[in-house]
């Protein structure tokens, strides 16, 4: 079925989107860059932030990429959106800052012009996830949000497997504390009024991302 949550993309899927982007922008794709951004996908502090949330974003790209008016500038935001990952970072949204900053240096490096490589970077800071900022997003950014925030919508299997592997990645933040903050991030997302943007997104995630919030949400009160 077209609409379940897809599996991971093998390494030749994988490769083929990071091709297709790339041919889309009309630039020849930097050498070595792939294999870079692979490596730091797969840095040890990520658990959630890994290679298979990349794997699965991208998987979903393929699946509905004619949502977009941009779709490669899209496919190569997601490789680029969580690049840079380091859960205690000192300054909040420096992550995203960093990984658009990377993806917009990549691409002028790589003939981009300057207006490309601008909006690669706002896509980049839009999975900051502020739901103000999102709501005159670009049809662009709005597939984006809507794939990086598939998760929420998972199996809940799948979705309890998401939020053990979150809590790994702050294991060093004392369990109150985790407990307190992970609550206010779920609520969030649960108290708006639709979590999703398009109707492509709505349609197979929008219940079971309630449900799957509903149910974190009562563990941690536990």
């Amino acid at each position: 079925m077209t609409d379940t949550y897809p599996d991971p993309l093998d390494d030749a899927a994988l490769g083929a989107t990071w091709a297709a982007a790339w041919s889309a922008l009309g630039r020849p794709a930097p050498a070595g860059l792939q294999a870079e951004l692979m490596t730091a996908w797969s840095e040890p502090q990520r658990h959630y932030h890994d290679q298979r949330h990349l794997r699965e974003c991208l998987a979903l790209w393929t699946r509905w990429r004619e949502h977009s008016p941009r779709a490669g500038e899209v496919a190569i935001a997601l490789w680029f959106h969580d690049a840079i990952y380091d859960p205690p970072a000192p300054v909040s949204g420096s992550n995203e800052l960093n990984s658009a900053a990377w993806a917009a240096r990549s691409l002028v490096r790589a003939g981009a012009d300057s207006d490309t490589a601008q909006r690669v970077h706002d896509l980049v800071m839009a999975t900051q996830h502020d739901a103000s900022a999102a709501l005159g997003s670009s049809p662009d950014a709005q597939l984006l949000v809507d794939i990086d925030l598939s998760i929420l919508g998972s199996p809940a299997e799948r979705f309890e497997r998401y939020d053990q592997d979150v809590r790994k990645e702050y294991a060093w933040v004392p369990g109150f504390r985790y407990q307190e903050a992970r609550a206010q991030v779920l609520q969030s997302f649960l108290d708006r009024p639709q979590l999703y943007y398009g109707e492509h997104a709505v349609e197979p995630l929008e219940a079971q991302a309630r449900i799957n919030l509903a149910a974190a949400l009562s563990r941690l009160a536990q």
